[in-house]
């Protein structure tokens, strides 16, 4: 029963060290928060103690003040303080952030002096890449595999277009074996595939999501040697011609 005592009385002694503390932070959430460009952001600050103390949400950028407690202190009405109840979290909510929005935050707690936790907030836009751009070299006669990645997007596209020299590609013309397959996801694929590849099939290839930049490569359908190849060779005979020459231009020098 002593023992009982006992271990009540130390919980007790550390409770009350607890409640001396004060306001402080729970600092395992990450500091750092990405969000995509115009998907709602949200910044979350755990305070244990908090006692009366009010809490702020600072802008680092400018210093500017943007709420306090559950009230907006910014003409920016997309800023937002949401206090829960269940795990003493105070966040920041950002609705359609911006590329701009991105910057240091910092969660104030009104002690004397203030206190604060800071946090990164990144915002990142949808990108479309097409891998091997921006120029393509095909075999005359082969697959020409066009692949359109897009990424950082608040939701999948819709569609995804595709176009030769500025016109939409028909899947269903006399031409025949144009094909595409396009997997959506958090990160969305477009497959173009275009079989038995022809000079005519040379030219300006762009990839259009409905809710992305579009991005182009210029393919060229080739009968013999690669471009790059061809200069390859062309340096390396000229390599050769030099190392020829050199030694007999140097003694003529000498003479």
């Amino acid at each position: 029963m002593a023992n009982q005592y006992l271990l009540s009385d130390e919980y007790i002694v550390q409770f009350s060290r607890g409640l001396s503390r004060g306001p402080y932070f729970d600092t395992s959430a990450t500091k750092n928060v990405t969000s995509l460009v115009g998907k709602t952001g949200h910044l979350n600050c755990r305070i244990k103690n908090l006692g009366n103390k009010t809490v702020s949400w600072i802008r680092h950028r400018d210093l500017h003040l943007l709420t306090v407690s559950e009230s907006t202190y910014t003409s920016d009405q997309r800023f937002t303080s949401i206090y829960n109840k269940q795990t003493g979290d105070w966040s920041l909510q950002i609705k359609f952030p911006q590329l701009r929005d991105s910057g240091i935050y910092e969660c104030q707690v009104s002690t004397t002096p203030p206190v604060g936790y800071t946090m990164i907030f990144s915002v990142v836009e949808p990108i479309t890449s097409i891998p091997g751009g921006p120029e393509i070299y095909i075999d005359l006669g082969s697959t020409v595999n066009l692949t359109c990645v897009i990424k950082h997007l608040p939701d999948p596209p819709t569609s995804v277009h595709w176009t030769h020299n500025n016109q939409e590609i028909n899947y269903d013309s006399p031409r025949g074996g144009v094909s595409v397959i396009t997997e959506k996801g958090d990160i969305t694929t477009s497959y173009l595939l275009i079989q038995r590849a022809r000079i005519a099939d040379s030219g300006k290839y762009s990839c259009l999501p409905s809710n992305a930049n579009p991005m182009s490569v210029n393919v060229h359908i080739l009968k013999g040697d690669h471009p790059a190849a061809v200069q390859k060779s062309s340096n390396l005979i000229s390599d050769f011609l030099n190392m020829l020459f050199l030694p007999i231009f140097l003694i003529y020098l000498v003479l």
